[in-house]
């Protein structure tokens, strides 16, 4: 039995994490920490991690950026491996993220989402084959209360298409006031936000004559949530410190 711990549990992603972790019989929710309390949850929800003083395997958190540290510190302190799901960390955070990775096992992606990971190597495999001949632009779109632009999963593969190359590509995020051809060096990336979109990602190889468009699409959370307990149960079995992603959990 999997013991789990979801931080941000009641948030939109958490609570459809622990909705999908109910209906699992590998595993029990030992507890949730949230600033926000609910009544209608089944197990104990603590303000701080370090009120917690049970027993757990793993933390999934889709909390928020101002969680991190006191999240970090009680992974630590316990030895606990930590699925982070939240984006929209600072340098600095991430800094700290990568200081945990070197203690205990830190796994950390902008999306959990099966699809989306493969699309990172079409978009990777499409940069090399097509070189300087297509221009290479994103965009993306999410729900009006995402408060971070461009998404994590959009400088994910922005990154990918980077790795195609030989060369390093300029990210431009904005282009107002741009009075110049676009080089041929640019990655554009946009981000739209309204309504309800839970998540939509195009990649736009533009040629002369020509555009190649790779999309992918999420019409529910449970996409993330599978993929987040997928990602749990990889890593509670993990006892070697670094940092993991969803290409190790998809090996």
């Amino acid at each position: 039995m999997l013991k789990m711990i979801i931080s941000g549990c009641c948030g939109y992603m958490g609570r459809a994490v622990a909705d999908l972790a109910k209906a699992d019989s590998d595993i029990e929710i030992q507890a949730g920490i949230d600033i926000v309390k609910d009544s209608l949850l089944t197990f104990p929800v603590y303000e701080e991690p370090s009120q917690f003083r049970g027993e757990a395997d793993v933390v999934v958190d889709f909390s928020h950026p101002s969680a991190l540290k006191p999240l970090l510190d009680f992974c630590m302190t316990n030895s606990l491996p930590v699925v982070l799901c939240t984006t929209g960390y600072t340098d600095a955070q991430l800094a700290l993220i990568r200081a945990a990775a070197n203690r205990i096992p830190v796994f950390k992606t902008a999306n959990l989402s099966v699809g989306i990971n493969i699309l990172f190597e079409f978009v990777k495999r499409a940069a090399f084959l097509l070189g300087d001949e297509f221009d290479i632009e994103i965009l993306e779109k999410h729900h009006n209360r995402k408060i971070d632009a461009p998404s994590g999963t959009a400088l994910m593969l922005a990154d990918a298409a980077k790795d195609g190359k030989n060369y390093s590509p300029d990210y431009v995020y904005d282009r107002s006031g741009y009075r110049k051809p676009r080089a041929k060096t640019e990655i554009g990336i946009s981000a739209l936000r309204g309504g309800t979109i839970p998540g939509e990602h195009s990649v736009f190889f533009a040629g002369n004559d020509e555009v190649i468009e790779f999309r992918h699409s999420v019409y529910s959370r449970e996409v993330f949530a599978g993929g987040a307990l997928r990602a749990a149960k990889f890593m509670a079995n993990l006892k070697e410190p670094g940092m993991y992603d969803m290409s190790d959990v998809l090996q």
